[in-house]
């Protein structure tokens, strides 16, 4: 393929943007009646919303059935081309079909949608063209005409795609209000990632990896030095006698408390402990904690059961799980 040097790369690289942009916008003017009664049949529905295609078009409609099942919504996607050679038998009665096409008139969809006819199950296009075989055929339209691919010879699915997965994130959306569905749902859906992980880890779970250091008021510098250099933690804990927090030492108030040149033979922890410590419930989400700690400027907050001590949760714990 010959390279042409002289195209200006800034240039056609924002003029693809703003024709893409231009045509998600354009799409505000096909929020119309039949969008908003597939909303409804969807939300209402007993079955999955199976969303097919060809092509593009089959990759969207993956994104789209990802979307949709990650917030609450039952979908399942089929290929259209394998549909007719055997996947029709995964659409139950119940079901809803959503057909993706930018044309309406590939062979392959005018093979599926009769079948998909037979079956009775309520279709819905997404497509392009209005006047194509499967605008006629369904029983839902939802429009994603555009007027121009990005592509420059107006052949490569650019801006048409772009605007089936704009169509594709309103529909989702709107299920999303619909079902009235929360962070706490989303959670559910992503336990095994960073964005899973900030929505559902609580501090407890990560406090309790460690043994949770601490010292007396009374205690020695001694004392206090192998706590905190057995915990491993660069900080403990200071309790009174019934277990009631009093206050914290870090491995920096040991520093500069010996650089202070003082007699170190009557130091106790109570001379050494900062008071009114850093702290936050072992129940409250561990970016919460996070939030703390960047917003003092600290490594380190004492986990709390109501009003009593019960651990730390330190920044480390944090990077490892991914939340930063």
């Amino acid at each position: 393929m010959k390279r042409n040097g002289t195209i200006n790369i800034g240039t056609v690289a924002k003029r693809t943007i703003a024709m893409e942009a231009a045509a998600i916008n354009d799409l505000q003017q096909f929020i119309d009646a039949d969008f908003e009664r597939v909303v409804e049949l969807v939300a209402q529905c007993e079955g999955r919303l199976v969303v097919t295609g060809i092509g593009k078009s089959a990759i969207i409609a993956q994104k789209i059935v990802a979307t949709l099942n990650s917030t609450g919504t039952q979908a399942l996607f089929m290929h259209a081309a394998d549909a007719i050679h055997g996947d029709l038998g995964m659409i139950r009665q119940e079901d809803i079909v959503l057909c993706i096409s930018k044309s309406g008139t590939s062979a392959e969809i005018k093979v599926l949608v009769p079948l998909v006819k037979n079956f009775g199950n309520i279709l819905v296009a997404m497509v392009g063209n209005t006047n194509s075989f499967l605008a006629q055929e369904a029983d839902y339209i939802l429009n994603t005409s555009v007027s121009q691919e990005a592509c420059p010879n107006n052949l490569a699915p650019t801006t048409s795609t772009t605007a089936q997965l704009a169509m594709g994130d309103a529909l989702a959306v709107c299920l999303i209000e619909w079902h009235g569905f929360t962070a706490a749902d989303f959670a559910k859906f992503h336990p095994g990632g960073a964005l899973g992980k900030k929505l559902y880890l609580k501090v407890a779970d990560l406090s309790k990896l460690h043994q949770a250091p601490s010292v007396l008021l009374t205690s020695t510098l001694r004392e206090v030095i192998v706590e905190i250099s057995s915990k491993m933690l660069g900080v403990t804990a200071v309790l009174d006698e019934k277990g009631g927090l009093q206050g914290i030492i870090t491995d920096g108030d040991l520093r500069r408390m010996l650089e202070k040149n003082v007699s170190t033979g009557e130091v106790t922890a109570k001379d050494i402990m900062s008071v009114n410590p850093k702290a936050i419930q072992q129940n409250e989400l561990a970016i919460n904690a996070l939030e703390m700690m960047r917003q003092h400027d600290i490594t380190q907050l004492l986990a709390m059961d109501g009003e009593r001590y019960s651990g730390i949760i330190h920044l480390h714990d944090l990077i490892r799980e991914g939340i930063i």
